[in-house]
């Protein structure tokens, strides 16, 4: 069920008090040709990966003359969520800062730092819990936050908005894509067409460790949310179309030693399992993305929709909610959320599914890192 929002009385404008700022953080992305290797070098920093290993990496970049489109979508973002707060009379400015590519994390923070904002709530472009979509994001909060240290700033404090994966906000942009790609196939495949609910492939032992220490095991948080999500949209689908379609979760964009177990199956693999099953058409939906992306962009929309021609088999592809005005209405809800909670108001979190919202603050041993390191945001 969806709990109503925190809502202003009448006459009054939204406090976001005590936060001051709110950063949108992600992931970066090279904008030319000459930016591959560099970025591929900040992603893989101290793994020792030669450059030629490193240009062959990058060659889906190439492919789409250098640039990733996700520089583009993250502007498109922060403008949309700075036009929703200003309909909505929220007064708070928006930063935006990467982990891997300009604008770089440390710049933004020290920029906020250096304009006098004291507490910033930070939005990660990662909607579920796991340590390279939450962890690793606090620990580069945390690095950040020692380099303005040592140069003799004092760093704003820093929260961090909780998991989004099942807020309306997200969820239902989602479904309506989901809906516009099944409409898009031949009318003739479209009832028996399946649904194939793809994420980032991460290795199993990453996804056993995500989220809290309870929910530890077989997937944990990261799994069981992206199911969830799935479930969500699989049932509002349903109840749209008046057709009840087999769907599951897949993955993709694995990289990494092959000798390491990572989460499976794989979306072309699965796409060859459908087709020999006589599924007569597939429509993949990205619920484990914010934009279209490179991943979505290449791994999809390229590398999967060729294994579905060479098998003969008619596949869409849903879009990802990107800089949807509902998206950017939930950064707004979740930020007057947690800063209504912060004063002590105890207000209602909006939340699709079984799961409810989740935590505001990372618990002790939530998504542990693969070597410790500082993390910002959280309780360890």
């Amino acid at each position: 069920m969806s709990d109503q929002p925190p809502q202003p009385a009448p006459g009054t404008r939204p406090d976001a008090g005590p936060y001051d700022a709110l950063l949108l953080l992600s992931f970066g992305g090279p904008e030319g040709p000459d930016d591959v290797v560099p970025f591929l070098e900040n992603v893989t920093r101290g793994r020792g990966i030669p450059r030629e290993r490193l240009k062959e990496v990058g060659k889906h970049y190439f492919l789409f003359g250098g640039v990733s489109p996700i520089n583009a979508q993250n502007r498109a973002l922060l403008d949309a969520i700075r036009e929703d707060f200003a309909g909505g009379g929220l007064d708070l400015p928006v930063y935006w800062g990467n982990r891997n590519w300009a604008p770089y994390l440390t710049d933004t923070l020290r920029e906020m730092t250096d304009a006098g904002h004291r507490r910033v709530l930070v939005l990660a472009t990662s909607a579920y819990a796991s340590y390279s979509g939450c962890r690793q994001y606090r620990e580069n909060l945390a690095a950040s936050l020692a380099v303005l240290a040592e140069e003799g700033r004092e760093p704003p404090r820093l929260d961090k908005l909780r998991h989004y994966f099942n807020h309306p906000g997200f969820v239902e942009p989602m479904t309506e894509a989901t809906l516009t790609a099944l409409a898009a196939l031949p009318p003739e495949v479209r009832d028996g067409a399946r649904l194939a609910f793809t994420t980032h492939s991460i290795p199993t032992a990453a996804a056993d460790t995500s989220g809290p220490v309870p929910g530890h095991g077989d997937g944990g948080a990261y799994v069981a949310q992206h199911l969830d999500t799935a479930r969500v949209i699989a049932d509002a689908v349903r109840e749209a179309t008046g057709v009840e379609r087999p769907w599951q979760l897949v993955y993709q964009s694995r990289s990494g030693s092959p000798h390491i177990p990572w989460l499976e199956p794989d979306i072309c693999d699965h796409l060859e399992e459908a087709h020999a099953a006589g599924a007569p058409a597939v429509v993949m939906v990205p619920i484990g993305f914010v934009s279209d992306h490179m991943e979505v962009k290449y791994d999809l929309d390229t590398e999967a929709a060729a294994k579905a021609a060479e098998l003969g088999l008619p596949v869409t592809r849903a879009a990802t909610v990107g800089a949807d005005p509902r998206f950017a209405a939930a950064v707004r809800e979740l930020v007057l959320e947690r800063a209504a909670t912060e004063r002590g108001l105890g207000p209602r979190r909006c939340a699709l599914g079984a799961l409810g919202p989740s935590h505001d603050i990372c618990p002790a041993g939530c998504c542990p890192a693969r070597t410790p390191l500082p993390a910002a945001a959280g309780t360890d």
